[in-house]
């Protein structure tokens, strides 16, 4: 397993244990969290699925070698059905104070004395103990590989917060070019965004513009994932393409064969986009991915990303998205623009673009819940199309896919916004977080609430659902073929 090694929770989960743990009567009180697991190179995430609260007095009683235990009978219910469901297992109380926590001798002793039998029940774990103060988390993690400290915990809601064992160190003033975007969130907050590393899929209209916008706010790491190649008709959209990128002096030309070669040699989009981010912010780390989201090799470089964006529209494309804010807990947000014409007449009747927020809890926006993955779409663009003739902004066939750089920039820069906010803590607490859609004709902009499905299989709470499960079960893509 590799360090740094955190805890990732959603923001509902986290205010149902702080409200158990901190209900005003200044005492300890006792609780179980269930998590899946991550491994990436950026460490090991565990990502809390399940919260279980001890009854005080019932399963969280007077403990023999310290203040308060939770029950045997309690332990081994929740460690069984970690077992059972292939999760970790963490038991949890809380401590005085605020802002700083340690574990007590006591709580030391009875780690060693428990776990090594835990991680033998619940088939290798992970199993450990948090402990809590108001505003600070500690955790001792055992695993198969070893023993190791929390660094952190993340929360993910509408402002994503960090808690830690205790109170950390800002570094000193940032880069003098951020300091004008500083004043609006702090130094803090421009450092928060050169720690962040965002996932964008698709580099067209859409994504070409938040790629650059993320690179100039000081965002520290880019992963944008493409398989496409610039041609002439992206030029007015892509953010910085040229009629080089798009080989035109082949694609223009009358004969098929040498348009033919042109297109195979054009630029790919990403690299265009890692062109426009490198100009924008030299320092920000550049992942240009050539490949599709479906493909499972691919997918598998976004699981540790902080944001991620999906600027393609093809159903497959949702589907492997949302699993991704779901299984991962990684808050993210689909954009598009929409043309909808009468086929009889094949005049344009509606013109909007959509900026879907998604967090990784019920109720906060998930794609399937909102009926945008419908089955029978996936079958078609499965069976009957090509990925990229699947991505329509239009319904009728017959019609050219229209697309508007000045309708990207709407869905565009209300998503680049949404980060902000969520990252640096701007968000109001009583902003509403649905999907937003802007009708361009009218010039009105209509919010859609939370849709809610229990038995969802990306954010429900059945068991079969894959919501925080992480590398435990596979996201719904093409297996590699090695």
């Amino acid at each position: 397993m590799k360090r740094p090694l955190s805890l990732t929770m959603d923001a509902d989960l986290f205010a149902k244990l702080d409200a158990h743990l901190f209900p005003g009567d200044a005492d300890e009180h006792g609780a179980v969290v269930a998590v899946g697991v991550s491994e990436t190179e950026r460490g090991t995430r565990m990502l809390a699925r399940e919260v279980f609260l001890a009854r005080d007095g019932v399963e969280y009683v007077p403990g023999s070698r310290g203040y308060r235990a939770l029950t045997a009978q309690f332990v081994a219910e929740k460690s069984g059905y970690c077992s059972d469901e292939k999760l970790g297992y963490l038991a949890v109380h809380c401590h005085g104070g605020r802002d700083q926590v340690e574990f007590s001798s006591d709580d030391w002793a009875s780690h060693e004395r428990g776990y090594p039998a835990l991680l033998d029940i619940t088939g290798g774990g992970p199993v450990g103990a948090l402990v809590f103060a108001k505003n600070a988390v500690a955790g001792d993690i055992w695993t198969e590989n070893g023993r190791y400290p929390l660094d952190h915990l993340t929360i993910v809601g509408r402002r994503v917060q960090r808690l830690y064992p205790k109170p950390r160190r800002h570094g000193r003033r940032g880069e003098r070019s951020f300091d004008r975007q500083a004043r609006l969130f702090g130094d803090v907050g421009q450092e928060i965004l050169a720690g962040l590393k965002i996932g964008i899929v698709g580099l067209g209209g859409g994504g070409s513009l938040l790629n650059e916008w993320l690179a100039r706010l000081g965002v520290g790491h880019i992963v944008a994932v493409d398989f496409d190649r610039i041609d002439l008709t992206n030029l007015p959209r892509v953010v910085a393409a040229t009629r080089w990128d798009a080989r035109a002096f082949l694609t223009a030309r009358k004969s098929a064969f040498l348009r033919k070669i042109g297109k195979s040699i054009a630029a790919r989009k990403v690299r265009v986009a890692r062109r426009v981010a490198k100009a924008a912010n030299p320092l920000v780390h550049f992942d240009a991915v050539v490949g599709s989201v479906l493909d499972e090799e691919v997918a598998h470089l976004l699981r540790d990303v902080d944001f991620l964006y999906l600027a393609s529209d093809s159903v497959q494309s949702r589907l492997v998205f949302n699993a991704l804010v779901h299984q991962y807990l990684i808050p993210g947000a689909q954009i598009g623009a929409k043309v909808s014409v009468d086929p009889s007449t094949m005049e344009i009747t509606e013109v909007f673009t959509a900026t879907r927020l998604v967090l990784p809890h019920p109720g906060r926006g998930c794609l399937e819940c909102h009926g945008l993955i419908p089955a029978a779409r996936l079958q078609l663009e499965a069976l009957n199309e090509s990925e990229r003739r699947a991505q329509r902004y239009v319904d009728d066939p017959e019609v050219a896919e229209p697309s508007v750089i000045t309708l990207n920039v709407l869905s565009a820069g209300q998503a680049a916004n949404d980060l902000m906010m969520m990252f640096t803590g701007l968000f109001e607490e009583s902003a509403p977080l649905g999907h937003l859609f802007n009708f361009v004709r009218e010039r009105t902009v209509e919010a859609v609430g939370p849709q809610t499905n229990t038995r969802c299989p990306d954010c429900g709470m059945e068991s079969r659902s894959r919501r925080a499960r992480g590398d435990r079960v596979r996201l719904p893509c093409r297996m590699t073929r090695r």
